[in-house]
């Protein structure tokens, strides 16, 4: 009895420490499954499109059965979208052109006063901070719906509607809060300790901004020029209430994408692709600024 009584822990501690490791494995695969099969719902549909910009008619238009893969791929769809050689409706260079410019100077515009704004909550101590901090974030929480008509009247009073510059100011006065709350966490991660040791080596607040705390947020500043750059390539509304003969991509997609679902799964699956590659260079700084962009308070 006593060296059964002892046999017995020793034969335990062998058989549960293997069912404990298949189960953990078995779990593993099982989350491994559920995670590449949200991932594939929700790329399904991008491959759909991408795979409709490749498909000729017949293939694109076959009442009979869905058709996969049983095609010869045809290009003419992007030819006849980025080329202009066909009718002018589908022509998307100057779609292009024009988000291109709302985009690239919106972000501009953005992670200028950004940094001033975002350097300044992140180092300087004032009554109103986190009043400050709680109306940059409301502002961001507040829809564009709700305020679309008086800024259409405002724009038609100062001249703004339909220009460039008008959708630019639209789109940074939008972006503007989320930058700030980004490049505040990647101050803040900065120790301050630092600004202490070159303000007495008589450095001023914009020397070490620019000549200290840029150069080591480099990444923060690409990650928040992205985010900021996709927001404004893919803006809709404002883009489509404030501008008349101006057509961003996303409005030019609304007016393509009731004709012809070539042409639009075409002009779509290239809008697409400064985003993916973007997010795929800055993508870990991106994850960091949006998680610790509103834990540190003022």
């Amino acid at each position: 009895m006593t060296m059964l009584a002892v046999g017995w822990p020793s034969r335990w501690s062998v058989i549960w420490p293997k069912r404990d490791m298949t189960k953990a494995r078995t779990l593993l695969i099982m989350r491994d499954a559920a995670a590449i099969s949200i991932v594939g719902l929700f790329l399904f549909p991008i491959f759909w499109w991408g795979l409709n910009s490749i498909k000729p008619v017949s293939a694109l238009f076959d009442k009979d059965r869905i058709v996969f893969f049983d095609f010869e791929p045809s290009f003419i769809n992007y030819w006849v979208t980025f080329s202009g050689d066909g009718p002018g409706v589908y022509d998307a260079r100057q779609a292009i052109a024009d988000t291109l410019i709302v985009a690239l100077g919106s972000t501009a515009l953005v992670v200028a006063i950004g940094l001033f704004a975002a350097y300044a909550l992140s180092r300087l101590s004032f009554r109103t901070k986190r009043l400050y901090i709680g109306l940059t974030i409301f502002q961001r929480f507040t829809p564009p719906i709700a305020i679309i008509i008086p800024i259409v009247s405002i724009f038609h009073t100062i001249g703004l509607f339909d220009t460039h510059v008008g959708l630019i100011l639209m789109h940074t006065v939008m972006n503007l809060p989320i930058a700030i709350l980004m490049l505040k966490s990647f101050f803040d991660e900065i120790p301050a300790e630092i600004d202490d040791a070159a303000m007495i080596d008589g450095a001023s607040r914009v020397m070490i901004l620019f000549r200290i705390c840029m150069p080591l947020i480099k990444g923060g500043i690409a990650a928040t020029a992205v985010l900021c750059f996709i927001f404004s390539w893919t803006e809709f509304l404002m883009a489509l209430f404030i501008t008349n003969t101006i057509y961003t991509l996303p409005v030019k997609l609304s007016i393509v994408g009731t004709m012809t679902s070539g042409f639009s799964s075409a002009l779509g699956t290239v809008a697409m692709f400064p985003t993916l590659i973007f997010i795929f260079f800055v993508q870990k700084h991106l994850m960091r600024g949006l998680t610790l962009g509103m834990q540190k308070d003022a």
